[in-house]
């Protein structure tokens, strides 16, 4: 599935957070938003999900030959980042659960199967709101990878992980990569976008 950004451009009041964003998001390849902190980059990526209205242009989304309606494109898209609550009154257990109704893993991913890719399995009894904000990271990352969407959208993956979760979090995205458009919001972690091979600068767009 490609993304089609057209002369897209967000505002806030009378600033302008970006403008005449022209861009082709295209499925054969994996691509990382760079900028600093406050530059727009999850802004963009907001817009591309369809959770944010642009101010200015459109969004289209293509699947082969057939376009997707917004409205519709939920169901293709996975969407991981540090700032999306959780319910933390569940267990990860529930939570796999509980997503798996609205949208479908990877064949043959059970719960089980989840929890231990999660590498959680020694708390997969315990309510979320009793993780550390690294292991709610680890939640967050490994229900949008291992969901069976053609797009997987990425906002500063590495908040809140150590090495060895990094090291985790970029094995998970390699072995569930294949054949979906991956793009990633960071400002210049290298070690959030190793698997990327193009970039776009929010700068270039202010």
């Amino acid at each position: 599935m490609n993304v089609i950004l057209d002369n897209i451009g967000k505002r806030y009041n009378y600033e302008w957070i970006f403008r005449k964003v022209n861009y082709e998001f295209l499925e054969e390849n994996n691509y990382v938003i760079l900028g600093a902190n406050g530059s727009g980059k999850s802004t963009l990526l907001q817009v591309i999900t369809g959770s944010m209205i642009p101010s200015e242009g459109s969004v289209g989304y293509e699947n082969g030959l057939v376009s997707m309606y917004e409205e519709s494109f939920y169901r293709c898209v996975s969407y991981a980042a540090p700032y999306l609550e959780l319910f933390e009154e569940f267990t990860l257990a529930e939570s796999i659960e509980f997503q798996a109704k609205f949208k479908p893993f990877y064949e043959g991913l059970t719960t089980h199967k989840i929890v231990e890719l999660t590498g959680l399995e020694k708390t997969k009894g315990k309510q979320l709101k009793y993780f550390s904000s690294g292991m709610k990271q680890r939640v967050r990352l490994a229900l949008a990878i291992l969901c069976d969407t053609p797009i997987l959208l990425l906002d500063e993956p590495a908040s809140n992980l150590d090495k060895k979760a990094i090291d985790w979090y970029q094995r998970l995205v390699t072995d569930y990569s294949n054949e979906r458009l991956i793009i990633v919001a960071s400002n210049q972690i290298e070690h959030e976008y190793p698997f990327c091979n193009k970039q776009v600068q929010v700068e270039d767009y202010k």
